[in-house]
Order: C-alpha cells, then sequence, then structure tokens
C-alpha cells in the first residue's frame, strides 16, 4: 500500500496523521507478516522493532485484533461500536452484560471475517460467478463453532452464493485438495430432478473460481470432506 492508496488515505485523514507516515506503517507491519517476507517485503528496521511485539500479541488473537480495531475506528469516527453496526446488532439492545459483550463482539467479528473472505474472491461466488453481494456468504469450512483459533482466519473461508453456502455447509457438495467439486451420494440420488440437471449436474470436479491470495487450506479442506461431506446428508 502506497500513500496515494484510498483506504491509506481514509486512514491518514481519521487519525490526523500523513499519508506517507502510515504507508511507512503498513509496510513495517507487512514486514513482520511471513507470507510478504516470503516475497521480499522489507521495513525499516527501526520501524518494525516497534511493529513486531503488536504483531506477535495479535497474530494468534484474530478476534481481539478485529473487535478491537473496529472499536477504535468507531471511536474514531465519534461513534460507539453498537451504533456503527446498529443493523446488525438491534436485536440485543436488551441484553446486558458479559452477555451482551459477548454477542456483539461475535457479530461484529463475522461481519468483517465476511468482507474479507467476500473481497478475496473478488466479490463473486467461487462456483456460480454471482457478484450480487447481498447474495454472497463467507462460507466457514470448518465450522464457527468447531474451531475457536481459525474462525476468523481468511483461508478457512469460500464466498459462496446461498444455494451453494447451504448445500456446502450440510455436507451435499465438497471440494477436495485441488480446489474442484465433489457431490455427495444424496445429492446423485436426485439426478432425475430438474433442480440437478440446472445447478448441480455440471459442477462434478469443476474447479472453484480461486481467491486473490487466501486460498482455502487443504487441510481444513479435508476436515470438512472428513466430518461434514456426505455425513450430514
Amino acid at each position: 500500500m502506497h500513500s496515494k492508496t484510498p483506504e491509506v488515505i481514509e486512514m491518514a485523514n481519521l487519525i490526523g496523521r500523513s499519508t506517507s507516515s502510515i504507508s511507512i506503517r503498513l509496510g513495517n507491519f507487512a514486514s513482520c507478516d511471513p507470507y510478504h517476507q516470503n516475497r521480499g517485503v522489507k521495513g525499516m528496521v527501526g520501524g518494525i522493532k516497534q511493529c513486531q511485539p503488536i504483531w506477535d500479541e495479535f497474530f494468534t488473537n484474530q478476534g481481539e485484533l478485529i473487535f478491537l480495531s473496529e472499536s477504535i475506528l468507531a471511536e474514531k469516527e465519534n461513534l460507539t461500536i453498537e451504533s456503527k453496526f446498529d443493523e446488525l446488532l438491534f436485536d440485543l439492545r436488551n441484553l446486558k452484560g458479559e452477555t451482551k459483550i459477548r454477542e456483539v463482539k461475535t457479530r461484529v467479528n463475522q461481519n468483517v471475517f465476511r468482507q474479507i473472505v467476500v473481497a478475496n474472491y473478488s466479490v463473486k461466488c467461487a462456483i456460480s460467478g454471482i457478484d450480487l453481494p447481498e447474495l454472497l456468504f463467507a462460507s466457514h469450512i470448518i465450522p464457527w463453532s468447531k474451531n475457536e483459533e481459525e474462525r476468523l482466519n481468511p483461508e478457512n473461508g469460500i464466498c459462496l452464493s446461498a444455494l451453494y453456502d447451504k448445500a456446502f455447509d450440510k455436507g451435499l457438495i465438497g471440494i477436495n485438495e485441488k480446489y474442484k467439486i465433489l457431490i455427495s451420494e444424496k445429492l446423485r440420488k436426485r439426478k432425475d430432478e430438474d433442480y440437478y440437471a440446472k445447478y448441480f449436474e455440471s459442477l462434478e470436479n469443476k474447479l472453484i473460481s480461486l481467491p486473490q491470495r487466501y486460498l482455502p487450506k487443504k487441510e481444513f479442506l479435508q476436515y470438512h470432506l472428513d466430518t461434514i461431506f456426505n455425513l450430514k446428508s
């Protein structure tokens, strides 16, 4: 990200810093990321020393990082986290204490996860190519409830439209380590139905559209095949 990137300009205006200082800071954080290290990204030595402890603190605690970041952004915008995400949280208004805090954090983090995953797939379903955001979901490969550590890992998400999101969640379809689609036995038994020919027949062994950066982790796809695919069907 350079100083003319729209997001850099937006952040600079929000926190009252120069775009160049934001760009340099982001470069220093990027140099702490193993992914960017492998790409040869190098930051400023002094800046890295400041950024590395922060990176280490949050690298394995993405949930806290996301929620804290969104809370700070809301504060900079003179909003509360509840007012910023009012459409997501409107039905939690009567909750109190730890229960409300937990639910607010969960929904905010899920919303950010969705934004990351959908953007990673260029706002298109990886199976159908549908590009209407209102119809797109960030489908977890390992379900949210099964692995707290990987809940917000973008490698644990695939952008799918509503039909294929539900089919994947229920184990009616799967994706193998070569990123090709598998059809469950239960779904195959419906091959004489019109909807099968229309929505599923052509999917067998079809390669999904791959994302810009965060490929679905193969271990996660195998987990889905072993514990969800066919078993729920």
